[in-house]
């Protein structure tokens, strides 16, 4: 007798979207994958599950999570079921985020410079100059080509009709990437002709794409460019992934300790002496990147490297004060940069978002409180949150105070139900929320969106968190050529 299909009972989540089925109809997209998953034992399927694990603790593939005081290194959890977006609607993706960037880029540009966006009242003053984001010590420098931001991580999410919304801008030291690459890898290992027959893009030139980018940046024309990776060292939660780039780009590993500046130009100590470096990809902060500037106890970052960076001897990805546009504040008014600056109606929507030092948005907020998700405007990770439909009354009372008590730096968002995907868990498929990470590249000659990202899966069952340091994982995520 056959086993039973592992897609018995698939039983999708109410009011979310399914990105496999539509009613009891499977997605044109994924109908191969589902005919050749069908076709496979809750065994053989267990079987590539354990193979995926062994690969990745072979690659050493980790993530940190600090809010534990014992074993905090952890193997980054994967589904083998990619996530699977036609063409078409990565076409609609790209457009998004490439107009979102722009706007970003001449936002980032105007408020270090002549700010006339404040000036015309369309981002409140006060907003920016509250921000501790915002980054004086930069202001008036000119940035190679006008690029403030050269890697991003846009999160995105799709609610229940099925539309695509930005959740969050990344435009400091985005992370994820190099789980994008594993992801793939491990799928051509576990599915090889699955990927091949389903005319699946590519996404592994990102590092050839990013060290292009970084070798277009540098200040000398010279054949040969130095160009570093500068990470804060094996404690930080995504030293993996720097790792992991620098060998793929066949670029040097530094840290703060292994540079110097003198007369205003940077330095890389090596064994045949010093040798000037060109672009920094750095990995830290602004606060640890200069102590005789930000922090004076930073052991991370280079003493001087503002004056070598204002004078234009050194170019550096992702530029300093980025985090300004990237508070979960400012998100609020990115659909009007779109609008001042390109003259443009926003391609991709945010998420409805009400700023808590508006009595109004704040009484508006409370009042529905168990419909609302509260966040800290700085925070990442999913960090200082409060999901208002899952916590505690002790917990809401908590999160009430502190927002009554500091309102500008909390954020309040209706909670969307994220879609839904097949999941491979306790030997059937289950389906599990998710989110988009897309990564895009800003040079002198444009912007370039791999055809993927990373797709974080909320594994706990009922979670709307993704986030790896809160018990989520990944997917390979798979954009098909439309025939």
């Amino acid at each position: 007798m056959r086993e039973a299909s592992v897609f018995n009972n698939y039983c999708m989540i109410p009011e979310s979207w399914d990105e496999m089925c539509s009613g009891n109809q499977i997605r044109p997209q994924y109908q191969q994958v589902f005919d050749t998953l069908n076709n496979l034992t809750a065994a053989t399927l267990s079987g590539k599950d354990q193979l995926a694990g062994e690969l990745f603790l072979n690659q050493g593939i980790t993530f940190t999570v600090y809010s534990e005081n014992e074993g905090i290194e952890r193997i980054f959890p994967f589904d083998i079921i990619p996530r699977i977006i036609p063409g078409k609607e990565w076409s609609h993706i790209e457009a998004g985020i490439s107009q979102r960037l722009k706007a970003l880029n001449l936002f980032l540009n105007d408020i270090y410079s002549t700010q006339q966006i404040l000036k015309d009242e369309i981002v409140p003053m006060d907003l920016i100059a509250s921000s501790p984001q915002y980054t004086r010590e930069v202001f008036g420098i000119k940035v190679p080509y006008d690029i403030f931001v050269h890697i991003s991580g846009i999160d995105l999410i799709r609610g229940a009709d099925g539309t695509y919304y930005v959740l969050e801008d990344n435009l400091r030291t985005p992370s994820g990437v190099s789980y994008m690459l594993e992801n793939r890898e491990v799928t051509k290992r576990l599915f090889p002709e699955m990927l091949s027959a389903n005319a699946v893009r590519m996404v592994n030139n990102y590092p050839l794409e990013l060290y292009n980018i970084l070798v277009s940046l540098a200040p000398r024309q010279i054949a040969n460019p130095t160009v570093v990776l500068l990470t804060p060292g094996v404690f930080n939660s995504a030293y993996y992934e720097h790792t992991f780039l620098a060998r793929t780009m066949g670029i040097p590993l530094v840290e703060g300790r292994d540079l110097m500046v003198d007369n205003h130009k940077v330095y890389m100590k090596t064994t045949m002496g010093l040798r000037q470096v060109d672009v920094i990809y750095r990995r830290i902060d602004d606060d640890f990147m200069d102590p005789l500037v930000f922090r004076p106890d930073s052991a991370l970052g280079i003493p001087g490297i503002l004056g070598a960076y204002r004078k234009g001897n050194i170019a550096l990805v992702n530029a300093f004060g980025n985090g300004v546009a990237d508070d979960k504040a400012v998100y609020a008014y990115v659909p009007a940069m779109i609008r001042y600056y390109l003259n443009e109606e926003p391609i991709l929507p945010n998420v409805p978002t009400y700023q808590m030092a508006d009595p109004e948005s704040r009484e508006y907020t409370f009042r529905n409180i168990g419909n609302m998700v509260i966040k800290r405007t700085n925070q990442s990770g999913g960090y200082g949150m409060l999901m208002g439909n899952s916590a505690g009354e002790k917990e809401i009372s908590l999160m009430l105070k502190a927002v009554e008590e500091d309102p500008r730096n909390f954020i309040a968002q209706p909670i969307i139900k994220l879609s839904t995907v097949p999941c491979f868990l306790n030997n059937r498929f289950e389906p599990r929320h998710v989110d988009l990470r897309p990564f895009a590249l800003c040079g002198p000659s444009g912007i370039k969106i791999v055809p993927g990202g990373l797709t974080r899966v909320a594994l706990r069952e009922g979670s709307l968190v993704v986030n790896s340091s809160q018990g989520g994982g990944s997917k390979d995520t798979w954009i098909l050529n439309d025939h």
